[in-house]
């Protein structure tokens, strides 16, 4: 999909299940409420928070206050637990102060980023049970509940390692 066609796909709401650097994700418009609730009905999840793929260090530093040096964690496995700048921004994604923010390593997460368009990522399971590492390890129920699957091999199985205030936390 070439990116002009996946901005396009973006901006509709349409849900995807991606690689990334670590498992399989399921993701949208981070700005689409109605596509996010969509994610947290197919994950059967509650209102725990989500993480997005930000679009790039300026996106993070204009919408999340920063006190670490967060950047020697992007581009990799990690999701950075920041403090928003407006609590209220992003309510539906994560109703607490904080954001999960993420920068994977992958090429097709690079891709979505240069949509320039914040993307919901959590892993693609039920909620409470096992991440996916192949599009096969993915309940047929969610499969068929997204717009696009996008295919990228058998990945490491390993979900990100949570940043919070400059610090490595096991999940």
């Amino acid at each position: 999909m070439n990116l002009k066609t996946l901005k396009k796909e973006i901006l509709k709401g349409k849900i995807f299940i991606y690689p990334t650097d670590t498992v399989y994700g399921i993701g949208c418009n981070a700005f689409d409420k109605k596509s996010v609730d969509k994610i947290r009905r197919i994950k059967r999840r509650d209102t725990k928070p989500f993480s997005i793929i930000a679009p790039n260090f300026d996106w993070i530093q204009e919408y999340c206050i920063i006190q670490s040096d967060f950047k020697k964690y992007l581009f990799g496995p990690y999701t950075i637990i920041l403090k928003k700048k407006n609590p209220s921004f992003l309510k539906w994604v994560s109703d607490t102060e904080t954001l999960g923010v993420r920068m994977p390593n992958h090429p097709f997460t690079k891709k979505i980023q240069k949509t320039y368009i914040p993307f919901i990522t959590t892993s693609v399971n039920f909620s409470g049970e096992k991440s996916s590492s192949s599009i096969d390890e993915i309940p047929k129920e969610i499969l068929d509940a997204v717009d696009y699957v996008i295919q990228g091999g058998i990945l490491n199985e390993r979900p990100s390692t949570l940043i919070i205030e400059g610090k490595e936390s096991k999940r």
